[in-house]
């Protein structure tokens, strides 16, 4: 690049002092400065552009490695499958094969939970209540001012 320095910056200010005049200078300077600036965007955007065309490719060339790997995974998924259930059939037609009946399932069997499901129980247990004075119950107005009523001393 251009190698710019202040004493290069300083003479090249004096020359335009001196060609363009003191009157002229300011707005030539503002133009040259937006137009410097709309350079520099411009450059930005190109490279910007430029970075995002490269991301692109490399991003298509990840897709296509990815697609092959998933297809190479279906298909030695499907031959395992394919494997399996000729395996399976084999083991279910060989008379010797047939498993005896008198073994139970591997999967648990269903247990009704016994839960009335008409009553309405919050997600806080009431021991959690109970260790940390929660109330539990709803009580009416005169029943609040029954119960915490000073007692009298006689």
């Amino acid at each position: 690049m251009i190698d710019l320095g202040i004493s290069k910056m300083a003479l090249i200010g004096a020359v335009a002092l001196i060609v363009i005049g003191p009157e002229k200078l300011p707005r030539v300077a503002r133009t040259v400065g937006t137009l410097l600036g709309k350079a520099q965007r411009y450059v930005n955007d190109v490279k910007a552009e430029v970075n995002r065309s490269m991301e692109l490719d490399e991003l298509r060339k990840m897709k296509e490695s990815v697609e092959t790997a998933a297809r190479d995974v279906e298909q030695s998924v499907r031959t395992g499958t394919a494997d399996f259930e000729k395996q399976w059939s084999d083991g279910l037609n060989a008379p010797e094969a047939q498993p005896p009946e008198s073994i139970e399932p591997a999967f648990p069997t269903y247990r009704h939970p016994r839960k009335n499901w008409r009553l309405k129980q919050g997600a806080t247990p009431q021991w959690y209540k109970a260790r940390n004075g929660v109330r539990t119950r709803a009580l009416s107005g005169a029943a609040r001012v029954a119960r915490y009523r000073p007692k009298k001393f006689d």
